[in-house]
């Protein structure tokens, strides 16, 4: 039994094919190819719009659902941190109630996959079920050298555990600022083949701590009651100051990357070519009015994917809107390569392409449909439903 689609635009997961083509499935969704309208036979589902394979959400914070609302926006890197930290204790019931309802939103608008960021074990039960493909990030941070090894000891029981699930986790450092030189080396020890994400130059007080030990950040450190005597500026962005040990990493995520340089990015491609570069526009905006450097990753030939964040810096779980705020900045960007990062660039970071990201044989990417896109591809009135 199959099922047959056919649409104005046929997208891949890495072009665009317009001509009449229809893409077949199983009925669950396994892709067995895509022929000619003259060959597809009966019973096709024609719809206006684009197809596409399932989106990859390669940033999110599900665990963090329950702040939907509830952090004003354009606070600020260092005050938004802050806001985290004093509403992450609420009644068990809602916060799972909250991560039910995030889940099934993207799960509408046609995410199949998403790197998920976790600093608990909240997101367990959802995540046992399936519904989407997860790749746990398990979240490290300590700003006392002194505990990194019981911070490794506890990260590495919470992947254990989403492992014994069956959801693919790894254990990843926060951001360059708030991970300890003994941490990183603890932590390097256990990236093997995993992905790796990192929060990456979301702010520029970030570089100026590492090259010249000034700016915000030192405040963040005496708020906390860690000396910083043993810390001493590298003279590097935050990131350069990391790549020695980051570099192991067999795949990585750099999210973010608000305030990445060229020279950042040069050095990234010689020493760690399998990286890639997460966009989340919407939450850019949402806590700093700023944009992500598009055109600067474009010129160099960065591996671009996309993010959403979590709901304590956005206005929704959406690909489709993050797509938005990139074209609304940059309009000369094709809409079929932004396609391709949300969909096979995205599979490839989370190391799910064998299965998920395009529409090859053999493949269940899910079938997502983009409705309301206008001329020259334009999608600011654009929407994105899962319709298998």
């Amino acid at each position: 039994m199959y099922q047959k689609f056919q649409a104005t635009q046929l997208f891949t997961g890495t072009e665009f094919l317009q001509d009449q083509l229809v893409l077949i499935t199983t009925k669950e969704g396994t892709v067995e190819g895509i022929v000619g309208i003259e060959d597809a036979g009966d019973d096709i589902q024609s719809f206006e719009g684009v197809l596409t394979p399932g989106f990859v959400n390669a940033h999110c914070h599900l665990e963090l659902s329950h702040m939907k609302g509830m952090i004003p926006a354009h606070t600020g890197l260092q005050e938004f941190v802050k806001q985290i930290v004093s509403l992450r204790q609420v009644e068990p019931e809602r916060i799972q109630d909250a991560i039910v309802a995030a889940e099934n939103e993207m799960y509408a608008n046609g995410i199949v996959a998403v790197g998920d960021i976790s600093n608990t074990l909240d997101t367990l039960a959802q995540k046992t079920k399936h519904n989407l493909a997860y790749y746990t990030f398990v979240e490290l941070y300590d700003l006392d050298p002194t505990r990194a090894p019981d911070k490794i000891i506890e990260g590495i029981e919470k992947q254990k555990t989403f492992e014994q699930n069956c959801i693919r986790a790894s254990l990843v450092p926060h951001a360059p600022y708030s991970v300890t030189n003994h941490l990183w080396k603890l932590l390097s020890a256990h990236f093997g083949a995993h992905t790796i994400s990192m929060h990456n130059q979301e702010t520029p007080d970030e570089n100026d701590f590492f090259q010249y030990k000034t700016g915000s950040f030192l405040g963040m450190y005496e708020r906390t009651k860690v000396s910083l005597d043993f810390f001493e500026p590298t003279g590097l962005s935050s990131l350069q100051s990391v790549l020695p040990i980051f570099k192991n990493a067999n795949t990585s995520i750099l999210v973010h990357n608000s305030f990445t340089s060229a020279n950042d990015i040069s050095a990234v491609k010689k020493q760690m070519p399998n990286t890639f570069w997460c966009l989340c526009p919407n939450a850019n905006q949402y806590i700093e009015q700023t944009m992500p450097p598009v055109e600067l990753l474009r010129t160099n030939a960065a591996n671009i994917i996309v993010g959403t964040d979590s709901y304590a810096s956005n206005w929704s779980l959406n690909i489709v809107d993050e797509l938005k705020t990139i074209q609304q900045h940059h309009q000369q960007i094709p809409l079929e390569e932004m396609l391709c990062w949300a969909t096979l660039n995205g599979a490839r970071a989370l190391q799910m392409d064998k299965h998920l990201g395009s529409f090859e044989k053999g493949k269940k990417p899910g079938v997502v449909l983009i409705e309301n896109v206008g001329t020259d591809n334009q999608i600011a009135a654009a929407v994105s439903r899962r319709i298998l």
